[in-house]
């Protein structure tokens, strides 16, 4: 049980920290890929970040099965 606290502290400081980092930074380049669907209007604008999505999925997948197979 000690492992899973450990990994739910670890997560929340990594999710405070990149929190920090976009409010000092709000227009982050490396945020918006190329293939991310931004459909803007007179008042209205749509963010889909699709490629990001699966970008970050690729890497937290191989993240975890690095850490998982230790």
């Amino acid at each position: 049980m000690h492992g899973v606290a450990r990994f739910l502290i670890l997560t929340g400081v990594v999710f405070v920290i990149l929190g920090v980092l976009l409010m000092l930074f709000p227009k982050i380049p490396a945020l918006r890929m190329p293939g991310d669907i931004v459909i803007k209007r007179d008042n209205f604008v749509l963010y889909f970040p699709i490629v990001s999505s699966i970008v970050l999925s690729i890497i937290i997948t191989i993240v975890l099965n690095i850490i998982i197979r230790r």
